[in-house]
């Protein structure tokens, strides 16, 4: 599976990408910027989006109603992965249309399976 991993802080898109590489032999491209995440997935669609709630040049929220509003990319499955444990995030980010949510911290041993079974609900 490609997917398209959007994260600004360094260490974590470091980290996220070698985890799902490596233990679930998923093909990963990452970015730092939603603005950059969102010119790329025009071009190359990927299978899947794996995207953290907060980052610098854009909120999830904004990143995601960009995906959804584009019909060449409005059916790729949005996955969050945030620090954020509130329920109301967890809805909020639903009722936009995210697949799932995945928290962090997490166990790099195990992401790549949580994030198949989002994708497979």
């Amino acid at each position: 599976m490609k997917i398209l991993l959007v994260d600004d802080d360094s260490d974590m898109l470091f980290l996220t990408s070698m985890a799902l590489e490596r233990m679930g032999g998923h093909e990963v491209v990452g970015f730092q910027s939603g603005n950059e995440a969102l010119e790329y997935v025009r071009e190359n669609p990927p299978d899947a989006i794996l995207t953290d709630y907060l980052m610098e040049d854009m909120d999830g929220p904004e990143f995601l109603n960009r995906i959804l509003a584009q019909e060449e990319t409005s059916r790729i499955p949005v996955v969050f992965l945030t620090a954020k444990t509130d329920s109301d995030v967890a809805e909020q980010l639903r009722t936009l249309g995210a697949k799932g949510i995945i928290r962090k911290p997490f166990d790099p041993m195990k992401i790549s399976g949580e994030f198949e079974r989002i994708l497979a609900e």
